[in-house]
């Protein structure tokens, strides 16, 4: 099976790293590859960089958006292959995906591997079920969405930090995606923290009301008795 990847790369005045970026997706072994850009309206050199490297671009555009979960929306607007992968402007695509492919068998299967934290020097972080995924997230950067993904679901914007989990959760109760786990490392994951560090009060709000509806009963009590403990510590 030789599926098409769409590599989505979202970007605001990131000059600094994008090129690298870029690189890490066209020196890819594996060939079916279309790289999409999305950025929201740069004033620095990125629009310079992208417009340097349009032969290996398959569609790029840059226009004001409300963020980068409104970016990643509108990238698959544009995206015509069999799964995506989304990378921040900083992050590197390590040669992996020709290795990702002999392990898909199905076109509706969501495939996710890990990433390496540049900041802690660590990999993240291995296989996730239904007990870790409602209290801890995959990286995006790890994640091959299949198509279906985006003809069901969207990023929610009221999610400015955790939109991202807020849908791996949506998929994973889905009974007609199926999650696989690839023991790859495929992304250096380079971003500081804003992710990492702040809250999102709507997300934390939401997911336990979503984790209740949706996950057996015992995991919604092990989130709550987590979230006591943690009130508790702090």
């Amino acid at each position: 099976m030789q599926p098409l990847i769409s590599v989505i790369i979202v970007t605001y005045n990131a000059d600094q790293y994008l090129q690298n970026a870029i690189d890490s997706v066209v020196n890819q072994t594996y060939k079916n590859i279309e790289l999409i850009i999305i950025d929201g309206s740069s004033t620095d050199q990125t629009l310079k960089i992208i417009k340097n490297n349009e032969t290996n671009i398959t569609f790029w555009k840059t226009e004001k958006d409300l963020g980068i979960y409104d970016a990643m929306n509108k990238a698959v607007k544009y995206c015509k292959g069999d799964f995506y992968l989304f990378l921040g402007a900083d992050d590197i695509l390590y040669n992996t995906i020709h290795e990702v492919v002999l392990s898909i068998t199905d076109l509706n299967h969501l495939y996710y591997g890990n990433v390496y934290f540049e900041k802690n020097k660590t990999i993240y972080d291995g296989y996730f079920n239904a007990t870790k995924i409602v209290v801890k997230n995959i990286c995006h950067q790890a994640i091959f969405y299949p198509r279906v993904v985006f003809e069901k679901y969207q990023y929610q914007l009221k999610y400015k930090i955790r939109a991202d989990h807020y849908l791996n959760l949506q998929c994973f109760v889905d009974k007609n995606i199926p999650f696989k786990y690839v023991n790859k490392t495929i992304a250096q994951f380079s971003a500081g923290g804003t992710s990492s560090a702040a809250i999102d009060h709507d997300f934390n709000s939401d997911r336990m009301s979503f984790i209740k509806q949706h996950f057996d009963i015992k995991i919604y009590y092990y989130c709550v008795l987590r979230s006591f403990l943690s009130k508790l510590l702090n």
